[in-house]
């Protein structure tokens, strides 16, 4: 971070505050894929008992 004149300038990073990555496509992915299996069971094993 610099001051420059009247104004502050900071860096990407520093502006977002964090660092990008930490493979969250994947957390994602796999979060997607377990809520449907979950539901999907949640609805086809009581169709299948009746």
């Amino acid at each position: 971070m610099k001051v420059v004149e009247d104004h502050v300038e900071v860096t990407e990073t520093e502006a977002s505050s964090g660092v990008k990555g930490h493979n969250v496509r994947y957390v994602l992915a796999f979060s997607l894929i377990a809520a449907i299996v979950v539901l999907s069971l949640a609805w086809i094993v009581p169709a299948l008992l009746k």
